[in-house]
């Protein structure tokens, strides 16, 4: 066994912040992102909007793209984001099922967005997760967990993307690169 095992990085969920560490971990770095930067693309994103809704007073805090005070950032957010670093994301057509995705170098990671039930489900929501192969290992670097999960195998992957898809969440695949 490798005596010599990286160290993953792995943020831990904080208010509704989990596409700010679905980004972390999945580019495995503290300050990939900041919250002003991702709040930063979130304005840009409003007014480029030309269906732009007018002002009213809860515009203060739920902005088109995000809450200004838990974060709860939306996918433009996390496609503009991954772009400015030069990565590209493909929607996974859940019709095919999770053994169609194939694990390979073009894949730099995978972002879920699935559908929680938190407070003994008075409240609904989703959470971003994000998967990333370290070395040769995947790991679920689910901000949620106390640490990361390093899956044991491809088929333990594809089990849970089929979950996901089974269960009414999004599998988005972050590509290195045009592809």
């Amino acid at each position: 066994m490798d005596t010599e095992r990286k160290l993953i990085y792995h943020e831990r969920q904080r208010l509704q912040f989990c596409l700010l560490h679905t980004l972390n971990n999945l580019f495995q770095e503290k300050d990939a992102f900041s919250r002003a930067a991702l709040n930063a693309i979130a304005r840009k994103l409003d007014l480029q909007d030309p269906n732009q809704s007018s002002w009213t007073p809860l515009s203060v805090v739920f902005k088109s793209h995000h809450n200004v005070v838990t974060g709860n950032y939306d996918v433009n957010v996390l496609i503009a984001a991954l772009e400015e670093r030069g990565k590209t994301v493909k929607w996974h057509d859940r019709r095919c099922g999770a053994s169609a995705i194939g694990l390979d170098d073009k894949l730099f990671g995978i972002v879920l967005n699935v559908p929680v039930k938190r407070y003994g489900g008075l409240w609904k929501g989703r959470h971003w997760i994000a998967l990333r192969r370290v070395d040769s290992a995947w790991y679920n670097l689910d901000s949620d967990f106390s640490s990361p999960y390093q899956f044991k195998n491809t088929e333990e992957i594809t089990e849970l993307l089929d979950g996901v898809i089974s269960t009414g969440g999004e599998i988005l695949l972050v590509m290195n690169g045009e592809d």
